[in-house]
């Protein structure tokens, strides 16, 4: 792990990515392509105009999206953002958690709540599959955090602090 992301640092950028919301965007955009900026309501209907409004905000902050005539299209940490969701939805599908019928987006955002909170009982018993499995996901985690976050200073009431 890169030395500028501490394991706090590490949990704050796993529960962002665990918005609901984003999951949707970047999920949709991976499996279908660019969404023209007009289609985002058609095309993301579970959510409501704020979550959308929300989600690409935060997709931008992150430099998630890449905007071009066609529509939003996902930069290269979005396409990498997009694969820790398909390993953490995977893993989480092939342990039937948080249980055996769960939304997609429930599954990444129980995994990542997982990592966040080591303390949190995990599925079945605690075998090697299960710890390798969660392993692979917390480094590839690290390694989308390393690659595409920085750190953002801390405010405080006073301004930027140390």
């Amino acid at each position: 792990m890169n030395p500028a992301h501490s394991r706090h640092q590490l949990q704050r950028v796993g529960t962002a990515l665990a918005a609901a919301g984003l999951i949707r965007l970047i999920s949709e955009i991976d499996d279908h392509g660019a969404i023209p900026s007009r289609a985002l309501a058609r095309t993301l209907t579970d959510l409501s105009t704020a979550q959308i409004r929300q989600a690409v905000e935060q997709a931008d902050a992150l430099s998630l999206l890449d905007r071009s005539h066609t529509g939003l299209g996902l930069t290269e940490a979005g396409r990498d953002l997009a694969d820790l969701y398909d390993h953490a939805a995977r893993w989480a599908r092939h342990h039937n958690y948080p249980h055996a019928v769960s939304t997609f987006a429930e599954r990444i955002r129980r995994v990542f709540a997982l990592l966040a909170d080591p303390t949190t009982t995990q599925p079945g018993q605690q075998d090697g599959e299960v710890d390798a499995g969660l392993h692979h996901i917390q480094r590839l985690l690290t390694e989308w955090a390393d690659a595409h976050h920085q750190p953002q200073p801390q405010q405080s009431a006073y301004g930027i602090a140390a």
